[in-house]
């Protein structure tokens, strides 16, 4: 008998009790040990698989887990995931100096629209859930409503009841976690209603105050007939008439500048002219004297020595004849 409770006690001792994370797909999640220190090593595993190792010198070594890439420990016991995956739920072991603390991870994905919604449209609210065996639970609830609805939720036509807090409740034996999501819906514009008759009644007058004149000069008399501000109201084909006379001015300002522009090309032109001209006259009366130089013949060489004439030819006889 003996025997049988210290065989109880040693199994209870090597498989303490665990605990129930939840984990939202892209985000991180934190995963206790159990433990508060660890003599030798403790070492983190899913599914039979290592993902980290770590050794009483503080050396951290990987395991052969897909979560090992995005997984750390911290504080010499929590297990971080940085970026949580679908395929990361299932049952995780902390093992600390030969005890096992066993753990469960849930993970769940939510999808509702990020924009606000118009008024009659349709949207969709899912909230979907990975576990083992398929056994936690999901409903979609409306805060100050008591209706509850499944892990997907169709919006046929939206409308201001669907305005607010929506909660995600996911549920996995005595452990609960809600998620909040506000969705927001658009008011409808209101339709712009009919002026009173008083209204047009004004307008009317308004307008039969108005004056023109055949050249398109339109001004608004001012009730009682006053005309202090006639300036400011006066409109010239669809102009006030101060913008008439800027561009007036302005066109008279280029006008006189290209005027200026060309009357100084023309006075530099007739100026260059002249001035040939009279460089053409001066040249005429005063030619150029160009210097002669005179050259000294070259003196005669000396003789060096007397040089032996030749024999002047013997003049030719004729031959007699015998």
């Amino acid at each position: 008998m003996k025997t049988i409770i210290l065989f109880g006690l040693v199994l209870g001792a090597l498989s303490a009790a665990g605990k129930v994370f939840f984990g939202e797909v892209g985000q991180k999640v934190t995963m206790e040990c159990g433990a508060h220190s660890f003599n030798s090593k403790l070492e983190w595993s899913h599914d039979m698989l290592i993902i980290r190792l770590l050794r009483k010198s503080h050396l951290t070594s990987k395991g052969q887990s897909p979560i090992a890439k995005r997984s750390k420990i911290l504080n010499n016991k929590e297990l971080e995931i940085t970026t949580v995956m679908e395929t990361d739920f299932g049952k995780f072991t902390c093992n600390v100096d030969g005890v096992s603390y066993k753990h469960v991870l849930i993970v769940f994905s939510v999808l509702v629209p990020s924009d606000a919604l118009e008024v009659g449209a349709h949207a969709t609210l899912e909230c979907s859930v990975k576990s083992p065996d398929n056994a936690a639970k999901v409903k979609w609830h409306k805060l100050n409503s008591l209706v509850e609805y499944s892990q997907k939720v169709d919006l046929k036509s939206a409308d201001s009841s669907h305005k607010g807090i929506w909660q995600c409740k996911v549920s996995y034996e005595q452990d609960t976690f809600t998620k909040n999501i506000t969705i927001n819906v658009k008011d409808p514009v209101p339709e712009p209603t009919t002026p009173p008759l008083k209204n047009k009644a004004t307008n009317s007058k308004n307008r039969q105050n108005s004056t023109a004149s055949p050249w398109g000069l339109t001004s608004l008399a001012r009730p009682g007939g006053s005309t202090k501000n006639w300036f400011n109201d006066t409109v010239f084909l669809g102009l006030i008439w101060w913008i008439w006379v800027a561009i007036g001015a302005g066109g008279l300002v280029v006008i006189i500048l290209i005027v200026v522009v060309i009357v100084v090309y023309k006075r530099n032109k007739r100026r260059k002219r002249t001035f040939l001209r009279m460089k053409k006259v001066q040249l005429s009366r005063n030619p150029k004297m160009y210097c002669q130089c005179v050259r000294q013949t070259a003196a005669a060489k000396p003789q060096q020595g007397r040089r032996r004439e030749k024999p002047s030819a013997l003049p030719l006889q004729p031959l007699l004849q015998e």
